[in-house]
């Protein structure tokens, strides 16, 4: 819809596409010495700085521009440029074109100004809806590093980003995905260090994007995931801007959404999925001993109720004598088969994990503790289960509480029922094949053109990346960034650059 000269049919138009929207604001006025110049202000009650509109927008056109005296022959050709440049002292001022544009940038809490006589509105920039403030990261919590994180607006958060990159080379593009929610995307990235076919590639996915509404970042991680029906993460989500801003000196790519305060890191592997930020604040030998931990508890949260099913049900020979005695003895009592007694319990586990993640903090840990207790004892003592069975399901829950990615740990729970399946089908031989069947899909799977299992494979192009999985190295041995990341500038360190070219990571295989 082109803008009419007339601004009564301007008004009439923008009313009738926001009927009934009871918050839009329509304020009216008369400006010059002789009040002849009919002009409106349009905005929506809530999602403005109502201060700054009043104080540099209606305070300058009401009052100051009757003290001046401008040339009265060609005032009402220069009206809007005498406006924009002369009258008004809001900081960012964008002529629109057409009543959609004007709409759109009305309901994300800019002010509309109407002139009469032109076919043009100025949009004034007043944003100033409530906020959250900057608080403590909830989820990612570390002992020694950075207490801000995310809230839910896109310019603070691309505001803490740029804080800790001082340099001209950060780039931030600003797209809208969502036909009827037109929300803010943020693709941050290094220019001068990250691969240009993954920024296409990330580009050509956020733009395919067709859908009515984007509520958030969890939508734009599945919708751009290349394989939807793998069971773990091909994007790192986290609400610290500390751990975007390293994952971008690393040249990948950090994707920040409005309206909430997690953003994506692209691409993302198993190993990247396993740190944490608060590997990189402490000594790297506890930092390795965290990580084998980490990579330990992947194996317990796994593997541990099927490998109980498996010896109890198909090989109790393989069991020490006294412990074999000892599980028989328990057993003794158990009406169901080993995998229905696990079963039983993971699902009482999950159920009870559900509902405390429902409730508020304190009454969901509660209900956790207490619930996994009585329930476990007295499952126990009614002879439903054995106590071995009660501990195998307490160690393998809290090691999916020691994988940091609460996306990864996820994939893993799920996969744990059908581990535990495979091995009420034919004991070990059916975990082995269970492996070989996840083993073959981490192999096939990528994210953005990356292997998902990089650098643990083609390791002789991506020796120097094993410094920084299962063992963090220290600091002054990593010089190079990541192979697999495929980076334009390769130097992390200036002093280790090599005598190559730039980018040339193929003269680095020997390190």
């Amino acid at each position: 819809m082109i803008i009419s000269t007339n601004i009564n049919r301007n008004l009439e138009i923008i009313k009738k596409e926001l009927v009934d929207c009871d918050d839009i604001v329509y304020r009216p006025i008369k400006v010059g010495q002789k009040q002849n110049f009919n002009m409106a202000f349009i905005y929506v009650d809530g999602l403005i700085d109502k201060e700054l509109i009043s104080e540099f927008g209606l305070e300058p056109l009401l009052l100051d521009a009757r003290e001046n005296k401008p040339n009265p022959q060609n005032i009402k050709d220069n009206l809007l440029e005498l406006v924009e440049k002369g009258n008004i002292a809001v900081s960012e001022v964008k002529e629109l074109k057409t009543i959609e544009e004007a709409l759109e940038n009305l309901l994300i809490g800019e002010t509309l100004l109407l002139i009469d006589g032109y076919n043009k509105i100025l949009m004034l920039s007043s944003r100033g809806w409530p906020m959250r403030g900057i608080t403590e990261p909830q989820i990612e919590t570390v002992v020694r590093g950075p207490r801000d994180g995310f809230n839910e607006t896109v310019k603070v958060n691309a505001t803490l980003v740029r804080r800790r990159i001082r340099d001209t080379k950060l780039k931030a593009k600003y797209i809208k995905i969502g036909t009827r929610s037109k929300t803010d995307v943020v693709v941050m990235y290094m220019e001068d260090i990250v691969n240009k076919k993954l920024i296409d590639e990330v580009m050509k996915r956020l733009k395919g994007i067709t859908v009515d509404a984007i509520i958030g970042s969890g939508q734009i991680q599945h919708a751009i995931a290349g394989n939807s029906y793998s069971p773990f993460p091909e994007a790192q989500y986290t609400e610290r801007p500390d751990v975007v801003a390293a994952a971008l000196y690393e040249g990948r790519i950090g994707i920040l959404v409005d309206n909430t305060p997690f953003s994506l890191i692209v691409p993302a592997t198993i190993t990247t999925l396993l740190q944490s930020a608060e590997d990189y604040y402490g000594s790297w030998y506890i930092s390795s001993l965290v990580r084998i931990v980490r990579f330990f508890a992947i194996f317990l949260c796994l593997l541990f109720p099927a490998l109980y099913i498996a010896m109890t049900s198909y090989h109790p020979g393989m069991l020490p004598t006294q412990l074999a005695i000892y599980v028989a003895a328990t057993r003794d009592t158990v009406p169901f088969p080993a995998f229905i007694e696990a079963f039983i319990m993971e699902g009482t586990i999950e159920l009870l994990r559900e509902s405390g993640s429902r409730l508020a903090g304190p009454i969901g840990t509660t209900i956790g503790i207490v619930g996994g207790l009585v329930i476990g004892q007295a499952a126990v003592e009614a002879g439903i289960v054995s106590p071995l069975m009660v501990i195998i399901v307490a160690v393998t829950t809290i090691a999916s509480f020691a994988i940091p990615n609460y996306g990864l740990a996820s994939g893993f729970r799920v996969l744990r029922f059908g581990m535990m399946a495979f091995a009420a089908f034919s004991g070990l031989y059916g975990i082995m094949l269970g492996l070989l069947l996840l083993a073959t899909h981490l192999v096939q799977l990528n994210s953005f053109g990356i292997p998902y299992l990089s650098p643990l494979t083609n390791i002789g192009n991506n020796l120097r990346d094993l410094k920084d999985t299962l063992i963090r190295f220290p600091l002054q041995t990593m010089k190079k960034r990541p192979y697999f990341t495929q980076t334009i500038d390769e130097t992390r360190m200036p002093g280790a650059r090599n005598q190559g070219k730039k980018g040339d990571n193929s003269k680095d295989k020997k390190k």
